[in-house]
């Protein structure tokens, strides 16, 4: 790990143990995952700060903060099975390959899919794929999943996506607020019943319906 690498994560620990997040398999996965290659070249210096960097095809990554205390709140253990709809950068995507059984992450823009693989073939991380196609549609042949993360904001969770949860399986997605940013919204199924809880408000873009060819 780089010096500014290095001490970009230090500072990043000290707010997020200051957040309540303390996780020590979370913790080690984010220091293996160097942030700075899933951030544009001329932002590198601001990858572990706490704010949201741009990137490719109008996205932007949340802060280090941000998607690290998801990742908590989604509490991802090793041998589960984890759905993430928006895999902009793949940061996210890689911190959770590196504690789950699989990470399945789906984004409807080639260009940040293609380059999303070529970051996580360089960390060697078998355990994620990252496809190309509509978060909003049905995702047919890939069974249940004990997490699904959204970094897109819906109108509602898809009833859909939601029975694709194992019992005991959590689902996090921003819910979109009127004259407001989106809500956080936790969902945890209990056997054949769901139970909701509002967290915090986040900045997330609106889910966008289909794929994006041209980029």
């Amino acid at each position: 790990m780089r010096d500014q690498e290095r001490e970009g994560f230090a500072a990043l620990v000290m707010r997020l143990r200051k957040s309540g997040v303390t996780n020590l398999d979370l913790l080690t996965a984010v220091e293996a995952t160097p942030r700075s290659l899933f951030t544009p070249p001329h932002l590198v210096p601001y990858a572990y700060s706490g704010r949201s960097l741009p990137i490719e095809c109008g996205a932007f990554m949340e802060s280090a903060d941000l998607a690290i205390r998801l990742i908590d709140i989604l509490k991802v253990k090793p041998g589960q099975r984890v759905l993430e709809i928006g895999t902009g950068s793949g940061y996210t995507a890689a911190i959770m390959g590196r504690i789950a059984e699989r990470v399945l992450s789906v984004d409807r823009y080639k260009t940040l899919v293609e380059r999303a693989r070529e970051r996580i073939a360089e960390l060697e991380l078998k355990s994620v794929v990252i496809r190309q196609t509509d978060g909003r549609e049905g995702l047919t042949g890939e069974g249940t999943f004990d997490r699904i993360l959204y970094t897109a904001a819906v109108l509602e969770i898809p009833r859909a996506r939601v029975e694709q949860l194992v019992s005991n399986g959590v689902i996090l997605a921003p819910v979109i607020q009127e004259n407001a940013p989106p809500l956080m919204v936790r969902m945890t199924r209990i056997g054949s019943r769901f139970e909701r809880e509002d967290l915090f408000e986040v900045p997330y873009l609106n889910v966008e319906r289909g794929l994006a060819k041209a980029l």
